[in-house]
């Protein structure tokens, strides 16, 4: 398989896709431009062997061309990061997006709009609520073909083509998984990005020193059923956290007040716990819990048992005795999987627990473990408490990230990899 680092750009245009979909705020101002800066050692690579990137990307989720999502809000931006003059096409089609692909010269580079105003880079017609199942075949129809010329259009830019977008590699779309098939195997690549997520992936799920401890949080089973699952064949414990606790449980005939519980998913709980049980997997759930009289910051709290939770109150996160557990466990890990927080921290009175088993994930890392860290809200905390450089990585992909953990095959990487 072709690597970015041994590739040499000169004299070539490549096809680079990146995840730019980078939040804005009311005046198009980029709040956050972790990804963007995410990108910037492939496009820089690109740019000094002497090539020349055309950078797609796509951004929010338009139903059409609209201002809202266009990226040349953010171009000023990846210039000056870039430290290039990036030329822009309105389109990603027509003659502009093509003429100025042709003419760029070495070390220049091209941002091309919004692939999403587009319906052929998702492959889904843009349908009326009300249309009927004969329309929607034949829609459905229409756009897988012309969802073919789409990509040769975009394939036909380039001599090469990089993917440096894991938070969509989960998807088969035009730019993220079908060009690849116009080049061949020397000419399509992961950028230094993608690589870095597609070994960090391979590390945790494959190359495994144990004990190995996957931590689960989140607020509903339902939603991580298959990551549990394909888990319990793989690590050693199992941490449950977050509102999925309160399931666990109720399931286990216990007391839980007001807390968040999924009722038509206890015998799923008991099941799971069985299966662990006959994996010899432990699952590590919580004893005790930080409750509120209301879900606010500002509520009246107190700590009790998680199974003796009094009507009227709700558990928002572990308590002290939880967090002993949970750390011991973590620090005593030589492999560790953290998706989701303990508690909601989103509220300032409700963050000590996911604090705690952040810090215990540092401190397992330096002790020679390695870590990884996925999903929105684990990011967020780590970033939030200042750990992030403490674990060994840190995934830029959500759904993409839960899909591999799922055991999943991800588009974007069976098309580089070829299987």
């Amino acid at each position: 398989m072709q690597t970015i680092e041994k590739y040499n750009f000169a004299g070539k245009k490549a096809f680079v896709r990146v995840d730019f979909n980078v939040p804005l705020d009311e005046n198009f101002n980029i709040t956050d431009d972790t990804r963007i800066r995410a990108a910037l050692p492939t496009l820089k690579k690109i740019l000094a062997d002497g090539g020349s990137p055309i950078i797609g990307s796509h951004l929010g989720r338009p139903k059409g061309a609209t201002d809202k999502f266009s990226l040349k809000h953010i171009l000023g931006h990846v210039s000056k990061l870039l430290g290039v003059d990036v030329q822009f096409a309105n389109d990603c089609m027509g003659e502009e997006a093509a003429g100025k692909s042709a003419t760029l010269k070495p070390g220049e580079a091209l941002l091309l709009e919004n692939l999403r105003f587009y319906a052929e880079e998702e492959g889904k017609p843009r349908l009326a609520e009300d249309a009927s199942e004969e329309e929607k075949a034949a829609a459905k129809k229409a756009i897988k073909e012309s969802q073919k010329e789409f990509t040769k259009k975009l394939a036909s830019y380039a001599d090469c083509y990089v993917n440096d977008a894991f938070g969509t590699a989960h998807r088969a779309h035009a730019s993220t998984a079908l060009i690849a098939d116009y080049f061949d195997a020397d000419n399509k690549m992961f950028g230094y990005l993608m690589e870095k997520e597609v070994n960090a992936v391979e590390k945790v799920m494959d190359d495994i020193n144990r004990p190995f401890t996957a931590i689960m949080g989140g607020s509903k089973v339902s939603s991580k059923i298959e990551i549990i699952e394909n888990l319990l064949g793989k690590v050693d414990n199992l941490i449950i956290a977050g509102g999925m606790t309160y399931t666990f449980t109720k399931a286990q005939g216990g007391k839980i007040g007001n807390s968040i519980v999924e009722n038509d998913k206890l015998d799923l709980a008991i099941e799971l716990m069985k299966k662990a049980k006959d994996n010899n997997v432990e699952i590590v759930l919580a004893v005790d819990t930080k409750i509120a009289d209301s879900f606010s910051n500002d509520a009246k709290t107190d700590f009790c048992k998680v199974n003796e939770i009094p009507d009227g109150w709700e558990g928002l996160d572990i308590g002290p005795e939880t967090e002993e557990i949970f750390a011991d466990v973590i620090k005593n890990s030589k492999t560790i999987l953290w998706n989701g927080p303990t508690g909601v921290f989103e509220f300032e009175n409700f963050t000590h627990g996911t604090k705690a088993v952040g810090e215990a994930v540092v401190e397992a890392t330096k002790n020679g473990a390695f870590s990884l860290v996925g999903g929105g809200d684990s990011v967020a905390a780590v970033n939030k408490f200042g750990l992030a450089d403490g674990v060994s990585y840190v995934s830029t992909g959500g759904g993409a990230l839960l899909e591999a953990i799922e055991g999943k095959t991800l588009p974007g990487i069976a098309a580089i990899k070829g299987n």
